[in-house]
């Protein structure tokens, strides 16, 4: 029996169009909300939605916070997974981490995290000097570090209600964790409980020919790896590299999942306004639902890949075939599920909730 394959979208940036053709819809939840309905309605593993510090394209009407969006859209929506794009360079550690439990909490276990880094928006707030790439991804690094830390850093079970005694807390399991990182030093503990997936599964969009950086932060914190590649063959060695270096990294490689970034156009040029394939270096597909469905069937059963990242030319144009006619191809190949059979993303991915590194020093405490 074939293997079942993983399906995700990406829906662009919150400072694109959403509907192709209004240029207020950015600022307005309704679009968005509509969108990853039907991602739902497909049962897909999760939505991206981008977001950045840089200044809107001309024209586009401005732009909102992802994580904002995502936050709003969890009402109107109950098991898909929800991942903004959170850039670490222009962001407080903390304010990320946070926002990020929010988001898993009111989505009921359904928050993941895309982490990026802006190198070229520096003036638009005002940080100078610029970083080098290798300095802010090495940054990264040490705020999905922190972030892992300060969501560990209250125990599960540690809100007790205590309706009698007017307790909130065990004051035994919030843990004060103090992280003192060459680029980032904070102390805790969180101000928000644990978030329900423990730690939200954390994505990196990858290329083979990125720094090691990128490749380090990957192997070190990644639950997700988008990769950019061209060839199946490519696809199977570069999935061997970061499941070696997970392993070397003391991390389970068995709990790395690798999905292939896809450019797709589904629309044949259908649809309000000029409709172009993303700027990616990876799989550019044209053509039907039906022979996408068979190209990624191939490919899954070549390369080892776990399942696919699509990037739309057109999310409001490309995202029906997709629902419509790319899955029920699929599972017609018995490749992709029928309907969900978990709550979280971390179900959707076949992960397992970490445990809190905390717990034992903790329970030891008591």
């Amino acid at each position: 029996m074939p293997r079942e394959l993983h399906l995700s979208l990406d829906l662009g940036g919150t400072g694109h169009h959403p509907a192709d053709a209004d240029p207020t819809a950015p600022l307005t939840a309704a679009p968005w909300a509509d969108l990853v309905r039907l991602a739902e309605q497909g049962a897909l593993d999760f939505v991206t939605v981008g977001d950045s510090p840089a200044p809107p394209p001309g024209g586009s009407g401005g732009g909102l916070d992802a994580a904002a969006v995502l936050a709003r859209v969890a009402s109107e929506t109950r098991r898909i997974g929800l991942v903004p794009t959170m850039t670490t360079t222009h962001t407080e550690p903390f304010h990320t981490s946070t926002a990020l439990a929010n988001l898993d909490f009111v989505s009921q276990g359904r928050a993941g995290w895309q982490v990026d880094v802006s190198t070229a928006e520096a003036p638009a707030v005002s940080r100078f000097p610029r970083a080098s790439a290798a300095e802010l991804w090495a940054e990264a690094a040490d705020v999905a570090e922190f972030a892992a830390r300060l969501w560990d850093s209250w125990a599960d079970g540690a809100e007790i209600w205590d309706a009698a005694t007017g307790g909130f807390t065990d004051r035994h399991r919030p843990h004060h964790m103090d992280f003192d990182g060459p680029r980032v030093s904070v102390r805790g503990p969180s101000m928000v409980p644990r978030p329900p997936q423990g730690r939200p599964p954390l994505a990196v969009a990858l290329d083979v020919h990125d720094s090691d950086g990128q490749w380090e932060l990957a192997a070190g914190h990644a639950d997700v790896v988008l990769l950019d590649v061209d060839q199946p063959a490519t696809v199977r060695l570069a999935r061997a590299a970061l499941l070696n270096r997970t392993a070397e990294a003391g991390r389970d490689p068995g709990a790395l999942r690798v999905l292939v970034r896809v450019a797709v156009d589904l629309g044949g040029g259908a649809g309000p306004g000029p409709r172009s394939l993303p700027a990616a270096d990876t799989v550019r597909f044209t053509g039907t639902a039906a022979d996408l469905a068979g190209l990624l069937a191939d490919w899954h059963a070549a390369s080892g890949a776990d399942g696919f990242h699509l990037l739309p030319a057109s999310a409001p144009a490309d995202l029906p075939a997709v629902v419509h006619e790319l899955v029920p191809a699929l599972r017609e190949r018995g490749v992709f599920r029928t309907d969900y059979t978990g709550r979280t993303l971390r179900d959707h991915l076949g992960l397992p909730r970490p445990a809190d590194r905390y717990a034992r020093r903790t329970d030891t405490a008591r």
